[in-house]
């Protein structure tokens, strides 16, 4: 049986060629680290690592490739940008559609005396910005967003948002987990402080590796979480106070970023655009397909219908039968591969309604094709009916 692969908000699969072929290459005949070895072949790996942040800075619209910093995930930059940024006394607004990369994080720092508050949704995912400006306080901090939802693969109005975060002095830190690599980010025209990405899910990287590009005026304001060797200044104890290495203690995910470098320059021989078209002409064809079904009473299907304003993911739920059932026999019976249940993102299933049984989650990736599309519609309706 051949496996059909829609677990794409998840981590991307399969990954261009590309990708697998640079790391084999790098395992195999590198293998150097960077800032610590005298050799060439080190010399050569630091100079695709500065490629790299400056293929993130052109992609994003950063101002300098040197405030792009690697971490292993979005998970790790959101922490290392909000832990250390927010004091006790300060006020944070968030979007209702967070995932628990954000919202543990806060939930941890309110415990320390730092304030949140939910900008709500409605049930389609989308925010109710007109309530935005009248949460913000006089000890409002920052705005942290989602820039698409990972439940029902909304897009939030980022660059709007931004607009009233700089209108009133806050900073806008952005969780691009679901979006990066799919939907063009400006960080100068969306006023966006600091913007948190992965590299395994649309930016079709490895595992591993992932990072937050800071605004100048951020860089100061952040204290470093976690402290080391960063292979310079190594005469002082002292954290470095310059850019990346304030931020990259430790060894590097060298691998990761090889991969990654590939990934990006894959992804602009390709063109975003072009991507993006594809994913959501899937998405058209996939909830074209089902609608028949939730006009029967089989199933619902949340998020908007259309293609504007939503990235290629579809959560449904299944009204006859248990959605955890459904997930193992579209594996079992036609290898199709989904994600079931609450997709770490309890406060977006509040806000949409689907807590706390949660959905199964369809989302789709560059490599998909319309006939593995017609595969799911054809198993969804032969196991409902």
């Amino acid at each position: 049986m051949d496996k059909i692969y829609l677990d794409n908000g998840a981590t991307s699969f399969p990954k261009p060629q590309e990708v697998s072929d640079a790391v084999y290459e790098y395992m195999t005949k590198v293998g150097a680290n960077i800032n610590r070895g005298g050799y060439q072949s080190a010399y050569t790996l630091e100079g695709l690592v500065f490629e790299t942040r400056e293929l993130l800075k052109d992609m994003f619209g950063a101002s300098d490739c040197k405030n792009v910093v690697f971490t292993k995930n979005v998970t790790e930059s959101i922490n290392v940008v909000l832990k250390g940024f927010l004091k006790p006394g300060d006020h944070v607004l968030c979007s209702s559609m967070e995932h628990n990369a954000v919202m543990r994080p806060l939930v941890q720092l309110e415990k320390q005396g730092v304030e949140f508050d939910r900008i709500p949704a409605n049930d389609k995912g989308e925010l109710e910005l007109s309530k935005l400006s009248s949460m913000i306080k006089p000890n409002t901090k920052a705005i942290v967003m989602t820039h698409a939802s990972n439940l029902v693969g909304t897009i939030n109005p980022i660059a709007e948002v931004g607009a009233i975060a700089h209108e009133h002095g806050i900073k806008l830190i952005v969780d691009s987990a679901q979006s990066a690599g799919v939907i063009p980010i400006d960080m100068k025209e969306m006023h966006i402080d600091a913007l948190c990405f992965t590299g395994h899910k649309s930016l079709l990287g490895p595992q591993g590796i992932g990072g937050f590009i800071l605004d100048e005026d951020m860089i100061s304001l952040i204290d470093p979480i976690i402290s080391g060797g960063t292979g310079s200044i190594s005469h002082s104890e002292e954290i470095p106070d310059f850019m990346p290495d304030r931020f990259e203690p430790g060894t590097m995910n060298l691998p990761g970023i090889v991969g990654l470098n590939a990934a990006l320059k894959w992804i602009s021989a390709v063109g975003m655009s072009n991507i993006e078209k594809h994913e959501l002409a899937l998405t058209k064809r996939f909830i074209d397909g089902i609608t028949p079904l939730e006009e029967e009473g089989l199933i619902k299907i949340y998020g908007l219908k259309g293609t504007e304003g939503r990235t290629a993911v579809v959560s449904i739920q299944t009204l006859k039968i248990d959605c955890a059932e459904l997930a193992f026999m579209l594996d079992a019976d036609y290898g199709i591969m989904t994600r079931v249940g609450l997709h770490c993102a309890p406060a977006a299933h509040k806000s949409i309604g689907t807590f706390p049984t949660g959905t199964i989650r369809f989302s789709f990736g560059n490599f998909n094709t319309e006939e593995e599309i017609d595969t799911a519609i054809r198993a969804l309706n032969e196991i409902l009916k």
